[in-house]
């Protein structure tokens, strides 16, 4: 069944609370006929690591908010989440969604790793906009996912902001990119689908050999790829990085 703007499918997207940047590239980065619905993952614990993994037990009640909508994928949009729980749990929970809801439901973490695994890249580098500590957290993720990181370069932001990963603007994110010295990088990740990374994709979707990507450009090709129950290429992601199908309309807008 097709909604009047989504004939081919609307996709439930789920962010943080204060996410100010998920939906705006997931739909961003929607081919022409597929869009998001978004709900919200709430949590009102103390700490952000109590915040992130209380956001994936309650996954069921959030997905519950599209209620009768013709949803026909979930998307997840946040890897701190992932970290903190880890790939075990990460795949029971995200396994057992899908079965649950009759439709694939998909996380950014393991959305990265799928995109990885189409590109042949074993070495990642990443741009981090997390704290030290849970930046290390990332990199124990990665690397339990059976990727090498060779880099990581943490992304700065403004100690007066109202959230320091939504308030990075993307010429910093662009400066950390450029600082990157590995050779050996075999795909370059930006982390948080709250920090903006569209724009630096599209200007650098290679970086010293490797292709650029983020968690929210790996989310939504994700997502769309379960949604029409495509195969997991390399060709169709790299056109996704390089631009092809929303790159013109993102620069047209932002």
């Amino acid at each position: 069944m097709s909604v009047q703007y989504a004939p081919k499918g609307l996709i439930g997207l789920l962010t943080p609370q204060a996410n100010t940047t998920a939906e705006i590239e997931f739909a961003a980065l929607m081919p022409r006929g597929v869009e998001p619905l978004v709900a919200r993952m709430t949590s009102m614990q103390s700490t952000l690591e109590s915040r992130l993994i209380e956001y994936f037990e309650r996954l069921d009640d959030t997905i519950a908010q599209f209620a009768n909508a013709p949803i026909v994928a979930v998307a997840a949009a946040c890897t701190g989440s992932s970290y903190l729980i880890g790939p075990e749990r990460e795949d029971q929970l995200f396994n057992g969604l899908s079965t649950r809801f009759g439709r694939p439901v998909t996380s950014a973490g393991r959305s990265v790793v799928g995109a990885c695994e189409v590109l042949s890249a074993q070495r990642i580098a990443l741009l981090s906009p997390y704290s030290e500590s849970l930046t290390a957290e990332s990199v124990k993720y990665w690397q339990a996912r059976g990727l090498e990181v060779v880099e990581v370069i943490r992304v700065g932001s403004e100690a007066t902001a109202f959230h320091p990963i939504y308030a990075i603007r993307s010429d910093t994110t662009r400066v950390a990119l450029r600082s990157l010295t590995t050779d050996r990088a075999q795909a370059i990740v930006a982390l948080g689908t709250g920090m903006p990374s569209l724009a630096t994709v599209l200007e650098h979707p290679q970086w010293r050999g490797a292709p650029v990507l983020s968690c929210m450009l790996a989310l939504a090709w994700n997502a769309v790829r379960l949604a029409q129950g495509a195969s997991a290429q390399a060709g169709p992601l790299l056109d996704v990085i390089s631009g092809k199908g929303w790159g013109a309309r993102f620069r047209a807008r932002f």
